[in-house]
């Protein structure tokens, strides 16, 4: 149904011309996608109308919105709020859950994130460093985009001597279809300033991991 039609609604009276046209259009493309699947429902060869998946297509799309979050921010901007602190050493956050859309395949991947820098003057606070990871995590994804994206923020906003991220995962799109090994897992790298250039930096972001040498 057109807003314009019913702009008495307290929720629309306050649009302009040009927010009203974007929200009909983004309206009409939600009921384009919510058609597609049902079309895709028919297709796999089950009944869209039947009790149970009648209001899947609604479903879909809420969760598509919720998946994809990470595009409606700039996840640089949580690490904006810095404090003027003396340490030089390793601060490292590790065991962070991602949950993340591949962007081949719409299958999710999830593992942990693992991040460490060694401050040039500045920190951060470690739960921004977490809401971060989440905003470029919530968008359709490659995982090695995505570890790279983290050190890039890292690098970019605190200016640190130097930044590490580890990520380890598993890929719905290799576990559960396509060769189906249930068991394998993926494990990206990113390093940056101080960590490039020195191995016993490295190594000792990975000791404390508990990790072998990579």
């Amino acid at each position: 149904m057109s807003l314009t039609n019913s702009l008495t609604s307290q929720k629309y009276r306050k649009l302009s011309n040009e927010e009203i046209e974007d929200t009909e259009n983004k309206l009409d493309q939600e009921e384009a996608v919510k058609a597609g699947l049902r079309n895709l429902i028919e297709l796999c060869g089950d009944d869209p109308d039947r009790e149970g998946l009648e209001e899947t297509p609604d479903r879909v799309l809420k969760a598509f919105l919720e998946y994809t979050e990470g595009y409606r921010e700039d996840p640089k901007s949580h690490l904006e709020k810095v404090f003027d602190v003396d340490h030089q050493e390793l601060v490292m956050v590790q065991d962070i859950e991602i949950h993340s859309m591949c962007e081949h395949h719409f299958a999710p991947f999830f593992g942990v994130a693992h991040v460490g820098y060694i401050p040039n003057g500045k920190i951060t606070g470690l739960s921004k460093i977490a809401r971060m990871v989440d905003g470029y995590a919530k968008r359709f994804q490659v995982q090695e985009r995505l570890t790279n994206q983290i050190a890039d923020a890292m690098e970019e906003v605190l200016d640190p001597q130097g930044v590490m991220v580890v990520i380890e995962a598993k890929h719905m799109c290799m576990c559960g279809r396509g060769v189906r090994k249930s068991g394998a897992s993926t494990t990206t790298k990113a390093v940056r300033g101080l960590f490039r250039d020195a191995a016993d930096h490295r190594m000792e972001f990975l000791s404390l991991l508990d990790r072998p040498s990579r």
